[in-house]
């Protein structure tokens, strides 16, 4: 094999290479995501007994005829990032507007941590979550995650009552506004290590 057609063979691969490199995730700075879930008395008590979590900062949902919802997050153990999360469904039937929120994933236990992290995470059709707000009272269940909770914030006074099912809570948080309800179902979660972090 001639030089010429070797060297011809390598600026070939770094260009195909190059896209994919470029697409690389980083370890980003999700503390201001995390500090809002932390400050809403519901919520903070997960961060101490979970062996893990999943913080998405802006999930969009669509809208019209046919809706669904994206985003990317992080995948954290012992303190640290272990993964990249994308989450994404489709439903079909008609939605008035749409919203974007954040949402965290909590795992009780390391099975549900791997079961999260195999890559082909999906809730059922009758996942919900819990909806919180710092500043506002919120209330609502979850079937899949089993977690309940009534909440009320007034001043530094919180009173709730969430669980975990099948070693997994979720929590959603509205961005600018007040959700009624969080549903979940059909999201699916893609996940990728940070040694694989290519999208």
């Amino acid at each position: 094999m001639s030089n010429r057609l070797i060297a011809g063979l390598c600026a070939a691969t770094l260009l195909v290479a190059l896209p994919v490199a470029a697409k690389k995730r980083q370890v980003e700075d999700y503390a201001d995501t995390i500090g809002e879930f932390k400050s809403i008395g519901v919520v903070a008590p997960f961060f101490e007994s979970a062996v893990g979590y999943a913080v998405f900062p802006t999930i969009g949902e669509g809208a019209l005829v046919v809706g669904g919802s994206h985003g990317k997050g992080q995948v954290y153990q012992g303190g640290s990032v272990i993964g990249f999360s994308s989450i994404s469904d489709i439903s079909l039937g008609f939605q008035a507007g749409g919203q974007a929120y954040s949402q965290v994933v909590f795992f009780q236990n390391e099975d549900a941590l791997k079961e999260f992290t195999s890559g082909k995470f999906e809730f059922s059709a009758s996942a919900s979550a819990i909806a919180v707000q710092a500043t506002a009272s919120a209330e609502t269940g979850t079937e899949k995650t089993g977690a309940t909770a009534s909440a009320t914030k007034t001043g530094e006074k919180s009173t709730a009552n969430a669980t975990y099912q099948g070693g997994i809570a979720v929590f959603t948080m509205a961005k600018g506004g007040m959700m009624a309800s969080a549903s979940i179902a059909g999201q699916k979660y893609s996940y990728k290590p940070v040694t694989q972090e290519k999208d």
